[in-house]
């Protein structure tokens, strides 16, 4: 097959990789800029290079005219989760959407591969709009704890290292590390809520200092400079405080003055 050719095919995975990693990531910003917790960590995606699909393909005897429809996963999405918990969260949300189409699942949590690896993968059907118009096209999407992924990568390091053919002392380890994995994502587990708290109390600091900024950034085009000056040294002396009631209260109190400064620039305007 021509390179030419390739890229050809390619080329609509690529879109549909940067569509969804886009989307992903829009979520997370999303429950952020909501005060909430995200179950979506990090997200990343890759369109698999022409050496892999060929290797894969000669591997399952797939012939070149059948390969966009048995090779699954040229288009890959990894979704990374703080708490195991949260995969079946994502998988759930992603199963709602109405602009994907779930076309089958591996829950490798539920039956752990004989090497000790665990995610769960779900294959979907996706359009994206190319030249020639809408194309439907597979895409794997991944979903694992961070420590899953970890491990993982170092298991697909090697596995490429020895081809498939690891030493037993390897393997030994590989399990051992396994095994560790499912005990530290376990007791991460335990501390889950209060983890949460302390994310969701940072992330709605976060969005409270932005909103103030903002409006003392307004407030120096309506107000004099020494009262926006009197209102920053103030939120200075708040924020040092690092005591959210006393922060949110501000923020209040900021609003109203801010409110009070816009009516009365549109009164003069009148």
């Amino acid at each position: 097959m021509e390179i030419q050719l390739w890229r050809s095919i390619l080329c609509p995975y690529e879109l549909a990789v940067k569509e969804l990693t886009v989307k992903f990531q829009h979520i997370i910003e999303e429950h952020r800029e909501n005060d909430r917790y995200s179950p979506i960590e990090q997200v990343s995606g890759r369109v698999k290079s022409v050496t892999s699909i060929l290797e894969k393909m000669q591997r399952k005897q797939i012939p070149m005219e059948r390969m966009e429809e048995e090779v699954e996963d040229i288009a890959g999405v990894r979704i990374i989760c703080q708490f195991e918990e949260d995969i079946e969260t994502v998988a759930a949300l992603i199963q709602s959407r109405t602009d994907m189409t779930v076309k089958s699942e591996k829950n490798y949590l539920k039956h752990i591969k004989q090497s000790g690896y665990r995610s769960y993968h779900l294959i979907i059907y996706y359009t994206v709009e190319t030249l020639d118009g809408p194309k439907r096209l597979q895409a794997e999407i991944q979903i694992r704890t961070m420590a899953m992924n970890f491990w993982a990568t170092i298991e697909h390091s090697l596995q490429y290292k020895y081809k498939g053919d690891m030493p037993p002392h390897v393997t030994e380890r590989l399990s051992n590390a396994a095994e560790a994995i499912i005990s530290l994502d376990r007791e991460m587990s335990l501390v889950r809520s209060e983890i949460m708290d302390a994310q969701n109390s940072s992330q709605v600091q976060s969005n409270l200092v932005k909103d103030i900024l903002n409006n003392i950034e307004n407030l120096y085009r309506l107000s004099n400079q020494r009262e926006v000056l009197k209102i920053q040294s103030e939120f200075l002396r708040v924020f040092k405080t690092k005591d959210l009631r006393q922060l949110e209260r501000f923020h209040r109190q900021l609003d109203i003055i801010a409110e009070g400064y816009r009516a009365q620039a549109v009164y003069f305007q009148n």
